[in-house]
């Protein structure tokens, strides 16, 4: 009896000694939570590779992903602020065409300038957007999206259940040497054995060929992940970048442009008369005589001409009229003492002739401003 226990007690020690050697044989790391079927350094190596590259592939759809909503959202911001700066462009390009006050045309230019930037600016606004569309979202979305990717996965993911099966397979083998043992040599026991022994290194020879199949599809897409998403962001900078040069080009010519008209306006002196100009003349007087006298060689025989007012004048007399920067004149009477009379936003009356500057053309909105 003593015999017979130190026999199923030696036995036993056997099969835990060979399931711990299967175990040491097949296990060794990693893929897919299946990690005890490496039967040798170079399969051991290539599991972990394969490892590696699952999990790099997977990061790199995730950031490409990412990447794609980021530019999505920036896309449908960027398409409202597009729409809010076209409407403010056209606003202040219409205040600019239809606007002149009192003091001047000052505000109307600057109005116009800014409509005209912009609209420039929006414009640019569109092209970045477009680019981005373009050039950085659709290529990573056809990536993400893309059969090379999913097919190299499928792959990894079937050596990760051939290897799960191998490993089943190694433990059956196992199971069968014990009982070839305890059979003392039966010959169905070890024809079992031997088949078991056939399929294990069956699904070997298959895990082995279908591990290097997968590896080298992985390695493929994550070059290729790598290479596209690097290219799509330099080409995502270097949009922004070129819409911000432009913009800060669009934004120091209107500055300068804002900036010039304000110092000219801030800078420009009230005319230097030498001796204190004489009172108008009454009505009566140009009637009876300056009509042949002539002022810097021109009579009011000349006819009626248009100027632009150059100076401000405030009228200190009922006859007198008066003027602002920009506003325009139908001069109709010029005398030979410094004064001039005409009509502006339907009224009449005497002004500085030096406070003017004669124009040849005018814009049709201006003259409608003179009566």
């Amino acid at each position: 009896m003593d015999a017979i226990r130190k026999q199923a007690t030696k036995l036993r020690e056997q099969v835990a000694k060979q399931q711990q050697a299967v175990l040491k044989q097949f296990g060794a790391g990693g893929y897919g939570g299946s990690d005890t079927v490496v039967t040798d350094e170079a399969e051991l190596q290539q599991h972990q590779k394969l490892e590696r590259l699952y999990i790099s592939t997977r990061a790199g759809k995730h950031f490409q992903r990412d990447i794609v909503r980021g530019v999505e959202g920036f896309i449908v911001t960027g398409s409202k602020q597009l729409e809010i700066g076209s409407k403010l462009s056209e606003d202040s390009r219409k205040y600019g065409v239809e606007n002149t006050c009192t003091s001047g045309s000052t505000l109307s230019k600057a109005a116009l300038n800014y409509g005209r930037a912009r609209g420039q600016m929006e414009k640019e606004r569109g092209t970045l957007l477009k680019a981005l569309g373009t050039q950085v979202a659709e290529p990573l979305r056809a990536m993400v999206m893309g059969a090379p990717l999913e097919d190299a996965r499928h792959l990894a993911q079937r050596y990760d259940r051939m290897r799960q099966e191998a490993e089943a397979q190694a433990i059956e083998v196992s199971k069968r040497q014990m009982k070839v043992k305890e059979s003392m040599g039966n010959p169905d026991v070890i024809s079992k054995l031997e088949a078991a022994e056939a399929k294990l290194q069956e699904l070997k020879s298959n895990m082995a060929v279908l591990g290097k199949e997968a590896a080298a599809a992985m390695a493929a897409v994550e070059a290729q992940q790598q290479r596209l998403t690097l290219q799509r962001l330099i080409a995502m900078v270097e949009a922004e970048r070129t819409y911000h040069q432009k913009i800060v080009q669009i934004l120091n010519q209107l500055e300068g442009e804002m900036v010039s008209e304000r110092q000219r306006i801030e800078a420009s002196p009230s005319p230097v008369v030498d001796s204190p100009t004489p009172p108008p003349p009454s009505y009566e007087e140009v009637n009876g005589v300056f009509a042949s006298q002539t002022y810097d060689g021109s009579t009011d025989s000349m006819g009626y001409f248009l100027g632009e007012v150059i100076h401000s004048y405030q009228a200190e007399s009922d006859v007198e009229l008066n003027l602002s920067v920009g506003d325009y004149v139908v001069v109709r009477k010029v005398s030979n003492n410094g004064w001039a009379e005409g009509e502006c936003k339907g009224k009449a009356g005497w002004f500085p002739y030096k406070y003017i500057e004669r124009r040849e053309r005018v814009l049709a909105s201006k003259m409608a401003e003179v009566f």
